[in-house]
Protein backbone atom coordinates (compact mmCIF):
# COMPACT_ATOMS: atom_id res chain seq x y z
CA UNK A 1 0.00 0.00 0.00
CA UNK A 2 1.01 3.67 -0.28
CA UNK A 3 1.80 5.76 2.15
CA UNK A 4 0.00 8.48 1.13
CA UNK A 5 -3.04 10.46 2.93
CA UNK A 6 -5.55 9.48 -0.09
CA UNK A 7 -5.07 5.94 0.09
CA UNK A 8 -6.94 4.55 1.69
CA UNK A 9 -9.82 7.48 2.13
CA UNK A 10 -11.73 7.46 5.62
CA UNK A 11 -14.63 7.39 3.71
CA UNK A 12 -13.38 4.24 1.76
CA UNK A 13 -12.62 2.19 4.95
CA UNK A 14 -15.91 3.21 6.31
CA UNK A 15 -18.22 1.60 3.97
CA UNK A 16 -15.59 -1.22 3.17
CA UNK A 17 -16.09 -1.98 6.99
CA UNK A 18 -19.85 -1.79 6.54
CA UNK A 19 -19.77 -4.08 3.05
CA UNK A 20 -17.75 -6.19 3.99
CA UNK A 21 -14.91 -5.57 1.47
CA UNK A 22 -11.63 -4.52 3.55
CA UNK A 23 -9.95 -7.45 2.75
CA UNK A 24 -10.42 -7.32 -0.83
CA UNK A 25 -9.64 -3.84 -0.60
CA UNK A 26 -6.64 -4.40 0.86
CA UNK A 27 -5.40 -6.98 -1.78
CA UNK A 28 -5.78 -4.04 -4.22
CA UNK A 29 -3.77 -1.25 -2.37
CA UNK A 30 -0.83 -3.65 -1.52
CA UNK A 31 -0.97 -4.98 -5.58
CA UNK A 32 -2.69 -2.20 -7.63
CA UNK A 33 -1.96 1.21 -6.33
CA UNK A 34 1.76 3.00 -6.88
CA UNK A 35 3.45 6.14 -5.81
CA UNK A 36 4.74 6.61 -9.16
CA UNK A 37 4.13 5.06 -12.66
CA UNK A 38 5.43 2.07 -13.60
CA UNK A 39 7.15 1.36 -17.27
CA UNK A 40 4.13 0.05 -18.21
CA UNK A 41 1.96 3.04 -17.30
CA UNK A 42 4.37 5.13 -18.90
CA UNK A 43 3.95 3.29 -22.06
CA UNK A 44 0.37 3.42 -21.66
CA UNK A 45 0.16 7.16 -21.39
CA UNK A 46 2.53 7.78 -24.26
CA UNK A 47 0.04 5.85 -26.38
CA UNK A 48 -3.48 7.59 -25.46
CA UNK A 49 -5.23 10.00 -27.13
CA UNK A 50 -7.36 10.86 -24.77
CA UNK A 51 -7.92 11.70 -21.21
CA UNK A 52 -10.69 12.44 -18.83
CA UNK A 53 -9.94 14.64 -15.78
CA UNK A 54 -11.81 15.99 -12.63
CA UNK A 55 -10.73 19.24 -10.58
CA UNK A 56 -12.59 21.23 -7.53
CA UNK A 57 -12.64 24.97 -6.39
CA UNK A 58 -11.81 26.12 -3.06
CA UNK A 59 -15.17 25.11 -2.01
CA UNK A 60 -15.35 21.43 -3.23
CA UNK A 61 -17.70 22.27 -6.13
CA UNK A 62 -16.26 19.64 -9.53
CA UNK A 63 -16.02 19.60 -12.65
CA UNK A 64 -15.66 16.90 -14.79
CA UNK A 65 -14.31 17.23 -18.15
CA UNK A 66 -12.34 15.71 -21.24
CA UNK A 67 -9.16 16.48 -23.18
CA UNK A 68 -7.95 15.07 -26.51
CA UNK A 69 -4.99 15.08 -28.89
CA UNK A 70 -2.18 13.14 -30.82
CA UNK A 71 -1.09 10.30 -29.19
CA UNK A 72 1.13 10.83 -26.18
CA UNK A 73 -0.25 14.69 -26.34
CA UNK A 74 -0.32 14.04 -21.93
CA UNK A 75 3.58 14.15 -21.72
CA UNK A 76 5.36 11.98 -19.09
CA UNK A 77 8.27 14.39 -17.44
CA UNK A 78 9.06 11.66 -14.90
CA UNK A 79 7.75 8.43 -12.72
CA UNK A 80 5.68 10.72 -10.94
CA UNK A 81 4.92 14.07 -12.92
CA UNK A 82 2.95 14.40 -15.97
CA UNK A 83 2.06 17.52 -17.97
CA UNK A 84 -0.56 18.11 -20.51
CA UNK A 85 -0.91 21.42 -22.59
CA UNK A 86 -4.11 24.09 -22.06
CA UNK A 87 -5.39 25.74 -25.83
CA UNK A 88 -7.29 28.44 -26.57
CA UNK A 89 -10.85 27.46 -26.09
CA UNK A 90 -14.24 29.06 -24.90
CA UNK A 91 -12.33 31.24 -22.52
CA UNK A 92 -14.08 29.84 -19.90
CA UNK A 93 -10.60 28.07 -18.34
CA UNK A 94 -12.95 25.93 -15.78
CA UNK A 95 -10.39 23.16 -14.97
CA UNK A 96 -7.01 25.58 -14.83
CA UNK A 97 -9.44 28.36 -12.95
CA UNK A 98 -10.23 25.25 -10.09
CA UNK A 99 -6.73 24.57 -10.40
CA UNK A 100 -5.72 28.05 -9.33
CA UNK A 101 -8.06 27.49 -6.13
CA UNK A 102 -7.02 24.24 -5.25
CA UNK A 103 -4.65 22.19 -6.56
CA UNK A 104 -6.17 18.41 -5.99
CA UNK A 105 -6.76 16.90 -9.80
CA UNK A 106 -7.94 13.16 -10.98
CA UNK A 107 -7.25 11.76 -14.43
CA UNK A 108 -8.83 8.58 -16.28
CA UNK A 109 -7.27 7.01 -19.37
CA UNK A 110 -8.97 4.65 -20.76
CA UNK A 111 -8.07 2.79 -23.87
CA UNK A 112 -11.75 1.68 -25.30
CA UNK A 113 -9.90 0.06 -28.52
CA UNK A 114 -6.84 -2.22 -28.01
CA UNK A 115 -6.48 -3.36 -24.31
CA UNK A 116 -9.75 -2.05 -22.68
CA UNK A 117 -8.37 -1.10 -19.63
CA UNK A 118 -7.88 1.95 -18.06
CA UNK A 119 -5.23 3.97 -15.62
CA UNK A 120 -6.12 6.03 -12.50
CA UNK A 121 -3.72 9.14 -11.77
CA UNK A 122 -4.18 11.21 -8.66
CA UNK A 123 -1.83 14.26 -7.77
CA UNK A 124 -1.59 17.87 -7.10
CA UNK A 125 -1.56 20.17 -10.37
CA UNK A 126 0.17 23.49 -11.37
CA UNK A 127 -0.11 26.08 -14.09
CA UNK A 128 2.79 26.19 -15.71
CA UNK A 129 3.62 28.76 -18.99
CA UNK A 130 4.92 27.04 -22.22
CA UNK A 131 8.35 28.42 -22.71
CA UNK A 132 8.99 27.83 -18.53
CA UNK A 133 7.86 24.64 -19.36
CA UNK A 134 10.22 24.15 -22.27
CA UNK A 135 13.30 25.78 -20.90
CA UNK A 136 13.01 22.82 -18.00
CA UNK A 137 11.85 19.96 -20.89
CA UNK A 138 13.41 21.53 -24.00
CA UNK A 139 12.99 17.94 -25.55
CA UNK A 140 8.75 18.33 -25.59
CA UNK A 141 7.85 18.43 -29.43
CA UNK A 142 7.17 22.36 -29.80
CA UNK A 143 3.76 21.09 -31.59
CA UNK A 144 2.35 18.85 -29.53
CA UNK A 145 -1.16 19.35 -32.06
CA UNK A 146 -0.83 20.48 -35.40
CA UNK A 147 -1.72 24.14 -35.93
CA UNK A 148 -2.75 24.26 -32.09
CA UNK A 149 -0.61 26.55 -29.61
CA UNK A 150 -0.61 25.85 -25.75
CA UNK A 151 -1.64 28.72 -23.90
CA UNK A 152 -0.72 26.97 -20.39
CA UNK A 153 0.43 23.80 -19.29
CA UNK A 154 -0.86 21.84 -16.61
CA UNK A 155 1.94 20.12 -14.64
CA UNK A 156 0.41 17.54 -12.08
CA UNK A 157 2.81 15.75 -9.46
CA UNK A 158 1.71 12.38 -8.77
CA UNK A 159 0.07 11.05 -5.68
CA UNK A 160 -1.18 7.66 -6.79
CA UNK A 161 -2.02 5.39 -10.06
CA UNK A 162 -3.73 2.68 -10.23
CA UNK A 163 -5.77 0.77 -12.41
CA UNK A 164 -9.36 0.61 -14.08
CA UNK A 165 -10.61 -2.76 -14.58
CA UNK A 166 -11.79 -3.78 -17.99
CA UNK A 167 -14.82 -5.50 -17.08
CA UNK A 168 -17.80 -2.60 -18.36
CA UNK A 169 -15.27 -1.16 -21.00
CA UNK A 170 -17.45 -1.25 -24.48
CA UNK A 171 -15.14 -1.42 -27.59
CA UNK A 172 -14.81 1.33 -29.88
CA UNK A 173 -13.24 1.97 -33.02
CA UNK A 174 -11.86 5.36 -34.17
CA UNK A 175 -12.78 6.86 -37.30
CA UNK A 176 -13.55 9.75 -39.20
CA UNK A 177 -16.87 11.73 -38.62
CA UNK A 178 -19.50 10.98 -41.31
CA UNK A 179 -19.98 14.16 -43.20
CA UNK A 180 -22.86 16.41 -42.71
CA UNK A 181 -23.44 15.52 -39.39
CA UNK A 182 -22.91 18.94 -37.97
CA UNK A 183 -24.76 20.54 -40.52
CA UNK A 184 -28.44 18.72 -39.27
CA UNK A 185 -27.79 19.48 -35.28
CA UNK A 186 -27.38 23.01 -33.78
CA UNK A 187 -24.16 24.70 -33.61
CA UNK A 188 -22.58 23.47 -30.71
CA UNK A 189 -23.36 26.90 -28.76
CA UNK A 190 -26.80 26.64 -29.41
CA UNK A 191 -27.37 22.70 -28.55
CA UNK A 192 -28.74 22.68 -24.99
CA UNK A 193 -29.51 26.33 -25.20
CA UNK A 194 -33.78 26.53 -24.03
CA UNK A 195 -35.94 27.29 -26.78
CA UNK A 196 -37.41 30.85 -26.89
CA UNK A 197 -39.81 31.40 -24.34
CA UNK A 198 -43.42 30.05 -25.38
CA UNK A 199 -42.48 27.19 -27.08
CA UNK A 200 -41.03 25.16 -24.31
CA UNK A 201 -43.01 22.02 -24.47
CA UNK A 202 -45.06 21.19 -21.48
CA UNK A 203 -44.46 19.08 -18.32
CA UNK A 204 -43.04 18.78 -15.00
CA UNK A 205 -40.10 20.99 -14.33
CA UNK A 206 -37.39 18.64 -12.77
CA UNK A 207 -36.48 18.98 -8.99
CA UNK A 208 -32.86 20.26 -9.14
CA UNK A 209 -32.77 20.45 -5.41
CA UNK A 210 -30.98 17.76 -3.39
CA UNK A 211 -34.03 16.46 -1.04
CA UNK A 212 -32.18 13.51 0.72
CA UNK A 213 -30.23 13.19 3.31
CA UNK A 214 -26.42 14.40 3.48
CA UNK A 215 -24.61 11.33 3.53
CA UNK A 216 -21.28 13.61 4.58
CA UNK A 217 -22.51 13.62 8.28
CA UNK A 218 -21.85 9.86 8.88
CA UNK A 219 -17.97 11.04 8.48
CA UNK A 220 -18.24 14.29 9.77
CA UNK A 221 -20.62 13.48 12.80
CA UNK A 222 -21.08 10.65 15.10
CA UNK A 223 -18.16 8.38 14.38
CA UNK A 224 -20.39 4.91 14.83
CA UNK A 225 -23.39 6.28 13.12
CA UNK A 226 -24.92 4.45 10.17
CA UNK A 227 -22.49 5.27 6.99
CA UNK A 228 -25.94 5.14 4.89
CA UNK A 229 -28.40 6.21 7.34
CA UNK A 230 -32.06 7.02 6.29
CA UNK A 231 -33.36 6.01 2.53
CA UNK A 232 -29.84 4.72 1.36
CA UNK A 233 -29.50 2.14 3.96
CA UNK A 234 -28.77 -1.12 2.32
Amino acid sequence: MTGHDTTPSRGERMLQTHLGTSERADAFYDRQVHPHLTAAMRDFIHRQSMVFLSTADARGHCDATFRAGPPGFVTVLGDRTLAYPEYRGNGVLASAGNIAENPHIGLLFMDFTHDHIGLHVNGSAQLVGDQELRGAHPWIPADTAPGRYPVLWTVITLHEAYVHCSKHIPHLEPAPRPPGVARSRPKDADYFIEPASGSVASGPTPDLVHSGPDVSHAASGDAHAHPLAGPYDL
